[in-house]
């Protein structure tokens, strides 16, 4: 149980560890998409921990790296193509598919930084139960931190959250773009500290 909770506040990838943080700020534009993303990075999280605790002693160490890689790229491609038959329509007044906004940072899961180091770090040294947990507990940690940062920025920025208005009138322009992402990063960081610091 203690692999599972560490990813949400003591270890969590985005607010703790700073890892992950170029999808992190690239798909976070809406509660929704930051979602998407962090299931799809924790699916693959799970299923290479899996195969990795599963076959990892069986893989030479002078190719354990690019094997791993292999292994995170069979289901990312997997996630990729999934997302491409079931997220690639557009939306009622032709705003872009769940897909379109995600774009590169899909296939970009396979050098995600959070995903290659608990394969390395942890999966390959430990139970597959533990992996397992493991996966679960930090892919669950980076979406929680996903939802928050693009829910902060979804509602600021359009005054909606998973496209449901709630502040008639536009929001804070800068919440939606580029900008926007590192200030509500550094703020949700901020207030993270603060509670982990009263909670510690």
């Amino acid at each position: 149980m203690k692999n599972f909770t560490k990813g949400f506040i003591k270890e969590n990838p985005v607010f703790v560890l700073f890892l992950g943080l170029c999808p992190t700020l690239g798909t976070t534009g809406s509660a929704l998409d930051g979602l998407a993303m962090g299931l799809a990075t924790t699916f693959v999280l799970v299923m290479s921990n899996l195969f990795i605790s599963l076959f990892g002693k069986l893989i030479p160490d002078k190719v354990r790296i690019p094997s791993y890689i292999v292994i995170i790229a069979s289901f990312v491609t997997m996630v990729d193509l999934l997302m491409s038959a079931y997220t690639n329509t557009p939306g009622p007044n032709g705003e872009p598919s769940l897909y379109d906004n995600l774009g590169i940072f899909i296939p970009l899961i396979v050098v995600n930084c959070i995903v290659l180091g608990r394969a390395e770090a942890f999966a390959s040294k430990n139970t597959v139960i533990s992996s397992l947990i493991d996966g679960f507990g930090i892919g669950l940690g980076f979406a929680f931190a996903l939802v928050i940062l693009g829910s902060v920025r979804e509602l600021l920025g359009n005054g909606s959250l998973f496209g449901l208005k709630f502040i008639e009138g536009d929001g804070i322009l800068i919440f939606v773009m580029a900008p926007g992402a590192f200030l509500a990063l550094g703020y949700l960081i901020m207030i993270m500290n603060k509670f982990r610091d009263k909670t510690a």
